[in-house]
């Protein structure tokens, strides 16, 4: 049978039917049709909208907010969004509108909501949540006239300078602060800051909020912006694991006396483990000073430039104060004992104080004339083996507090094991800022769009976090492996490589007939182990 080439249309699908089929497989759309509802007039629906934003942020071909409508040129739009849907709907207007909805409705909220309905549906466990907070830059002026309502009282975020993590202090930024889960790293909650917020300020009314409005029970772990008096009182009926900051006095006598005979092996290879107890802001706490292999070894390495930068500084305050003149011969010894209780790692040495005569004024003095003494002091700079002594036996040392006091409800290795787990989040913005990610580089003309643009941020993520846990799951419950991109099995794949996999899958129609090519065998393979809508999509049983 021959077709004419009008009956003949071939479009991408590539990945982005998985993406397709994790969003229905999560019900994010019954969600959202809550919130929303559907409108007989729109061409297309709020819903499909924010489906489509999701599909264009998970595509990975770097193609920004203001090219969603070329995104989708040549995407099979009505098969992944809905019959109807045509590239040119998809355009800056349905975009802006979808935006305002979900600033208006509330983004932490609608977060919060969607995400643990579909942890819940996907068996997500919160025995531990995980917080951490990251900046974002963006282009642009963002000043208080930039919205409809251009006052502090309006709600809506300041974007300004400050610190930057992303090493552009050239461009104004937000905050970002994030909860996630410890099982499979499900972002559970999103808050949209301003960037000269405090993450200390704010991780205690964070942690309360949520425990509040979910009622859920469980550990709550965060770095050391968590550790105040003020928050420790605030979560003082939660479990919680925090790092301690190292500037505390109490924290750093542990870490200078702590004898190396209190250090028991861990179970994690690298690390040995010294339980103590703290009663820091009142609150009863169980101590454990953590010894890392890896970490000493980086710490050895930094102690050697800071060494370095030190002495360099000494030797230059001491040039200044040899050349300073002293009209007492104490003033110098006083002067030298000033400047070594500024050294933290030297000391001076062989202090000399040399005292000569000297007339004052211009001319030949008269022969009656008496010399004004003059005092100079010449030392040594030394190492002060001791400060030295107790910074390298402090290297790879960091101190874990918990509340929970009963080792047998939460052990010494649970503690270290949560704490390490807190490095998903760190993996986790990384994910929001990598260059592929069509908001690396936030660009729109309104706070508000900012905020909501945010959230859909944390919506996209959430559906590959989603997609990946259980796709590990499935090959792990089966016991099977799947190829990555190199073509070697693997039972831990990123989701972003299984999409790697699958490009250049096309959804042909020839008339009427719908069919599918290049879905080889090795991809059919794969998508048995995602769930069923996902190959729907592929036209899969």
């Amino acid at each position: 049978m021959s077709f004419s080439e009008s009956q003949i249309e071939v479009q991408d699908i590539e990945h982005l039917a998985i993406v397709a089929g994790i969003i229905d497989e999560m019900s994010l759309l019954d969600l959202f049709n809550q919130l929303f509802g559907t409108h007989s007039q729109e061409i297309i629906s709020a819903v499909q909208v924010v489906k489509a934003i999701i599909i264009n942020g998970l595509g990975f071909i770097s193609a920004p907010l203001y090219l969603f409508e070329k995104f989708f040129s040549g995407i099979a739009t009505e098969h992944l969004l809905g019959e109807g849907i045509q590239p040119e709907y998809l355009n800056d207007e349905p975009f802006g509108r979808v935006l305002d909805k979900l600033y208006d409705a509330g983004l932490t909220e609608i977060f919060i909501r969607v995400a643990l309905s579909a942890a819940d549906r996907f068996g997500v466990t919160m025995d531990s949540l995980h917080l951490d907070s990251s900046s974002f830059h963006v282009h642009g002026d963002y000043g208080t006239g930039t919205d409809d309502e251009p006052s502090a009282q309006s709600g809506l975020i300041t974007i300004t300078y400050g610190y930057s993590r992303d090493h552009r202090p050239d461009l104004k930024q937000f905050i970002l602060d994030l909860m996630w889960s410890g099982d499979g790293d499900i972002p559970l909650s999103l808050r949209v800051a301003h960037d000269n917020e405090v993450d200390s300020a704010m991780f205690g009314t964070l942690m309360a909020y949520f425990h509040k409005q979910w009622q859920i029970d469980a550990l709550f772990v965060a770095d050391a912006a968590l550790y105040t008096e003020d928050n420790l009182q605030m979560i003082v009926s939660f479990r919680w694991v925090s790092r301690v900051t190292a500037t505390l006095t109490a924290a750093k006598e542990l870490l200078e006396n702590n004898s190396i005979d209190a250090f028991v092996p861990s179970k994690i290879p690298g690390y040995r483990i010294a339980p103590c107890c703290n009663d820091s802001a009142s609150v009863r706490q169980r101590w454990l000073v953590i010894e890392s292999e890896p970490r000493k070894e980086s710490d050895f390495k930094q102690l050697e430039k800071r060494l370095t930068k030190k002495y360099t500084q000494a030797q230059s305050q001491l040039r200044k104060l040899c050349q300073q003149e002293f009209a007492c011969a104490e003033d110098p010894f006083n002067a030298a004992k000033l400047l070594e209780s500024q050294l933290p790692f030297h000391q001076l040495a062989k202090i000399e104080v040399i005292e000569y005569g000297q007339h004052r004024g211009l001319g030949r003095p008269r022969k009656d004339s008496q010399p004004t003494l003059i005092s100079h002091i010449q030392a040594e700079i030394l190492p002060k083996e001791t400060a030295i002594t107790i910074a390298t036996e402090q290297a790879g040392r960091f101190i874990f507090a918990t509340n929970v006091l009963d080792a047998e409800k939460l052990s010494n290795e649970d503690v270290l094991h949560e704490y390490k787990a807190q490095q998903s989040t760190e993996r986790g913005f990384r994910f929001f800022k990598d260059p592929l990610f069509f908001t690396s580089t936030v660009f729109l003309n309104s706070r508000k769009r900012v905020a909501a643009l945010a959230m859909v941020m944390g919506l996209c993520f959430l559906v590959y976090s989603l997609g990946q846990r259980a796709l590990r799951q499935s090959l792990k419950r089966g016991t099977q492996t799947i190829q990555n991109q190199l073509g070697k099995p693997t039972a831990t794949p990123t989701l972003g490589s299984v999409f790697q996999c699958f490009m250049s899958i096309h959804l042909l129609t020839l008339a009427s007939l719908k069919q599918i090519s290049n879905l080889s065998e090795q991809r059919c393979w794969t998508l048995q182990f995602f769930a069923a809508p996902c190959g729907k999509y592929y036209l899969l049983c």
